[in-house]
């Protein structure tokens, strides 16, 4: 909740989506990003029977996601054109624990390894990679979250222990949407703190607006409204206050589901 408040939608691109579903339960959603003069795009088709599911994603890397069994998924994921880039991944849900792990398709793989552990108030987990090349930890974090009715706070230590951070999450205010919430992410080797705030409030149902900042100087703001179920038009801007002589950032985005 707390990163959604903070990073969801804000974005100075032009995006489109467009989701359509069947009975049979097979569901395309289709994206594109403009970029510049760069545009990215995606197809994305998830097929639903019984207890099997099955994702297939089309674009730079693709995925192909099996769920044999309730809570457990196996994955097989590759990057185009990267032929080195696949891996296998099983995945498994529990009601107070997740757990991730994935290793590479090559000779001297990466092993990947991430756990949770906990229940809806208090929770424990953990991040860690495995470069069985060099034998070095290329990843090892851990963090902790602690989750009420109206709030929401974690503490995380990154990068092998050498940044720290903080996060915090304040419903304000149910009816309205209200809330409130904070970042802060301290480096140990650059001694640098980056420190982000943001807020949200529904103006009536159907419209949110949001609006951040951090101490680099940069303002962000979006207005995002559903115009029919389900369906959302958003847009968002961006301006660094430290540099007024720079035209502001604008984005647009544009989701249409059944």
């Amino acid at each position: 909740m707390g990163k959604d408040l903070l990073y969801k939608d804000y974005q100075t691109d032009q995006k489109f989506t467009l989701t359509t579903s069947s009975p049979t339960g097979v569901a395309i959603t289709s994206a594109g990003t403009k970029k510049g003069d760069l545009f990215l795009a995606d197809v994305n088709t998830q097929l639903k029977s019984r207890n099997v599911t099955t994702d297939i994603k089309v674009d730079t890397s693709s995925n192909a996601i099996d769920e044999p069994a309730p809570g457990l998924k196996a994955i097989f994921g590759f990057r185009v054109p990267d032929q080195r880039s696949g891996k296998i991944e099983l995945q498994y849900l529990h009601e107070y624990a997740g757990i991730s792990s994935s290793i590479g398709l090559t000779a001297n793989p990466i092993v990947n390894f991430s756990g949770v552990l906990g229940t809806n108030v208090l929770a424990l987990g953990t991040d860690i990679s495995f470069d069985t090349k060099t034998g070095n930890f290329t990843k090892c974090n851990a963090g902790f979250s602690f989750t009420n009715a109206d709030l929401i706070a974690s503490l995380a230590l990154n990068e092998k222990g050498d940044s720290v951070n903080a996060s915090y999450y304040h419903i304000v205010n149910p009816s309205t949407n209200t809330a409130v919430g904070a970042e802060v992410t301290h480096s140990f080797s650059t001694n640098v703190n980056t420190i982000t705030v943001g807020t949200q409030h529904a103006l009536d149902p159907l419209t949110t607006i949001k609006a951040r900042v951090n101490n680099a100087g940069k303002a962000s703001a979006l207005i995002q409204h559903e115009w029919r179920p389900k369906s959302l038009f958003s847009i968002s801007g961006e301006v660094d206050t430290k540099s007024i002589d720079k035209s502001p950032k604008v984005g647009l985005a544009l989701a249409l589901k059944p």
